[in-house]
């Protein structure tokens, strides 16, 4: 079986995955051991389970989760483990290998479990768009699905967890709603933005932006037509600006930039947080960090 084939059994059997019963802690139990696949996951967990779960994120800030390399120390983590959450759609094409490596008996949480999935082709063949957290309405599932779970494991502080959730549901609830305003009063044709790779393809459904990128779904070598059509693409249309993302090599996108008259427009968070020290180290702040860039950039 090909690397793309092995990817979708693992898809599929993980989110299969039944999830067993209720079991019951003593109030005296240490916190849930919680394995989050990447860091915007690990932001959700910690806001929805606060002082009832510890989180060790796998893929830290500022680093891709489609390509990433598990380390023995990992292992150890996901052995560890009371539950391992993850996206699911094929974001984490490594994660059999190492839940079969560590020996977990880790109970599997699917973030995404239940998302209209947004279809696309990659690499000559249709795939699902991993990147479902970037519609905020996508988010709030998130934040039912990692309620009921960890309701489910420490159900005597699930009035906790609850009230938690429904705090936070309301702030990507009011977020969803600050975005729409402020694209309301931007023409269509000026909602078009160039980034580095191709992550906010359901923002740009949610929210009714045209997103250009030379790059697929993952920090690939893009191909010289692509960027030359690219190229041509940003001088017709008159776009300004273009996009840097935290995790790729600015390389590319800064060439585009000088080849094409527009200018770098700073950097975007899609995949993963920023550090503590920078402008996106929570799930929220990667739209306060990035709705502000992508407005600017249509009212140039």
């Amino acid at each position: 079986m090909n690397k793309g084939g092995w990817a979708l059994v693992v898809l599929l059997c993980l989110m299969a995955a039944p999830w067993h019963g209720h079991q019951v802690w003593a109030a005296d139990k240490p916190p849930l051991r919680v394995v989050a696949s990447f860091s915007i996951l690990g932001d959700m967990v910690k806001q929805v389970g606060g002082d009832a779960v510890a989180v060790t994120v796998l893929v830290g800030p500022d680093s891709d989760a489609h390509g990433y390399q598990p380390t023995p120390e990992d292992a150890k983590a996901v052995a560890a483990a009371d539950i391992i959450a993850i996206n699911g759609l094929g974001l984490e094409g490594w994660i059999g290998r190492i839940i079969e490596a560590s020996g977990s008996k880790a109970r599997l949480l699917v973030a995404s479990a239940g998302v209209k999935l947004r279809v696309m082709e990659h690499d000559g063949k249709v795939a699902y768009d991993p990147h479902a957290w970037q519609d905020l309405r996508n988010g709030r599932l998130y934040v039912r699905n990692i309620a009921g779970a960890l309701m489910a494991a420490v159900p005597e502080q699930a009035e906790a967890i609850r009230k938690r959730a429904t705090a936070y549901d309301a702030e990507l609830k009011a977020m969803d709603k600050s975005i729409r305003e402020q694209f309301e009063s931007i023409s269509e044709e000026r909602r078009k933005i160039v980034t580095s790779h191709d992550a906010f393809g359901y923002f740009g459904e949610a929210y009714g932006v045209t997103f250009l990128a030379p790059l697929g779904m993952n920090d690939e070598a893009a191909a010289a037509s692509d960027v030359a059509a690219l190229i041509r693409q940003i001088k017709d249309e008159g776009i300004k600006t273009v996009f840097l993302e935290n995790m790729t090599n600015p390389r590319l996108i800064r060439q585009i930039a000088e080849d094409s008259g527009a200018t770098v427009g700073g950097t975007l968070y899609s995949d993963s947080l920023s550090d503590a020290d920078g402008s996106a180290p929570s799930y929220l702040d990667m739209f306060k960090n990035n709705v502000p860039k992508f407005k600017a950039a249509m009212d140039r």
